[in-house]
């Protein structure tokens, strides 16, 4: 998990990558995820969907410990060369994709067993696009969709929603190594 000091990320930034969309550094929400399936491990992570991945790290992480193919998300263009470089340092690779919570298609969806996120719930405005997604993935029979957060409150008003409408729940997680890190995890099991 490098951080923003690492010769890999040094090295993209001289090249000029610039994400705009907050893909600028490593989330802690993402070593959450990390502690939760590691202590967790899902039965069906063969095909994984990392959604606004960011750097990539929770992705690179089920693809190197599981194997997993990933299909690493996000809107934004500019994360990709810092995501290369840390699937590079960790001996994986994934599918990067471009595109919009949105834009994901009920039938793009249902080519994955699960769903992963972390630090996507940072507006007010994404409720109902993230709240979509999760329908929309539940309706393609993706069997689990994960998403951690340091307890915004629009990430609550998703869980609440998917609670209402899918049976999810929270569950309050903690880590101190390797990076000390608390928040929350929607965990959805769609049997």
């Amino acid at each position: 998990m490098p951080t923003g000091s690492h010769p890999a990320i040094r090295k993209v930034k001289r090249q000029g990558a610039e994400p705009s969309i907050h893909g600028n550094k490593l989330w802690k929400s993402s070593c959450l995820l990390i502690d939760y399936l590691q202590k967790n491990p899902p039965e069906h992570c063969q095909r994984v969907l990392d959604v606004g991945c960011g750097w990539g790290v929770s992705g690179i992480w089920c693809a190197r410990t599981f194997n997993s193919r990933v299909t690493s998300m996000d809107a934004d263009p500019d994360v990709f060369p810092y995501l290369q470089a840390t699937a590079e340092l960790n001996g994986v690779q994934t599918e990067p994709l471009v595109s919009r919570f949105e834009k994901l298609t009920t039938r793009q969806l249902s080519q994955y067993d699960m769903l992963i996120a972390a630090d996507i719930c940072f507006w007010d405005e994404l409720v109902k696009p993230v709240t979509n997604m999760v329908n929309r993935a539940v309706k393609a029979g993706v069997k689990q969709i994960l998403i951690a957060d340091p307890e915004r409150s629009p990430f609550f008003e998703i869980a609440e929603r998917c609670a209402d409408k899918h049976c999810a729940e929270v569950v309050e997680w903690s880590t101190r190594s390797p990076i000390k890190a608390s928040g929350a995890i929607m965990v959805l099991e769609n049997a």
